[in-house]
């Protein structure tokens, strides 16, 4: 942030409204889809989002805090949001590191943050009686068709464009 602050204040307001950006579109989709957005077996479409870290580092902030609105206003327990949050922060900043390899690449950090993380929380959070290594597998799943497959579909449609809707100021 400090950078972006020495850089002049035209590329901070950028960042800042990419960031604040893409949380709304995260927490818009999140609660548009909500059925399929909660609970054990999930896929939340949302997280195609994830991808937008090979995009803008603007993505990083913005992917935490659309992904933590979108649990508060979900009505998850504490150790959801601060989790499942967490998790998509090490999604978003991993991907961001993984900006020049392959795209292929790029979904894989929020596939495994969240595919490690979240079943612990729903298993010991909410209690759910099912295993970890079940949820693993259904919450995996659901991050690779929301990561994955709608991720990589997303990269290729923004990828033409990237330099006009990511621009620097």
């Amino acid at each position: 942030m400090k950078e972006l602050r020495n850089k002049g204040n035209s590329n901070y307001v950028l960042f800042i409204t990419q960031a604040a950006m893409i949380a709304a579109i995260y927490v818009a989709v999140t609660l548009l889809f909500a059925p399929f957005s909660y609970g054990e077996v999930q896929v939340r479409l949302s997280e195609a989002l994830t991808i937008l870290p090979a995009f803008t580092p603007a993505a990083i902030p913005g992917l935490f805090i659309g992904c933590l609105i979108s649990n508060i206003l979900g009505g998850c327990i504490l150790p959801d949001i601060i989790f499942g949050s967490i998790a998509t922060l090490i999604g978003a900043y991993f991907t961001y590191l993984l900006r020049n390899q392959n795209k292929f690449l790029a979904p894989l950090p929020p596939i495994i943050a969240n595919t490690l993380i979240v079943p612990f929380v729903l298993r010991y959070g909410y209690m759910i009686p099912l295993p970890v290594p079940f949820m693993m597998l259904t919450v995996g799943i659901g991050e690779v068709l929301s990561c994955g497959v709608l991720g990589i579909i997303l990269y290729t449609a923004l990828n033409k464009y990237r330099h006009t809707i990511f621009r620097t100021a």
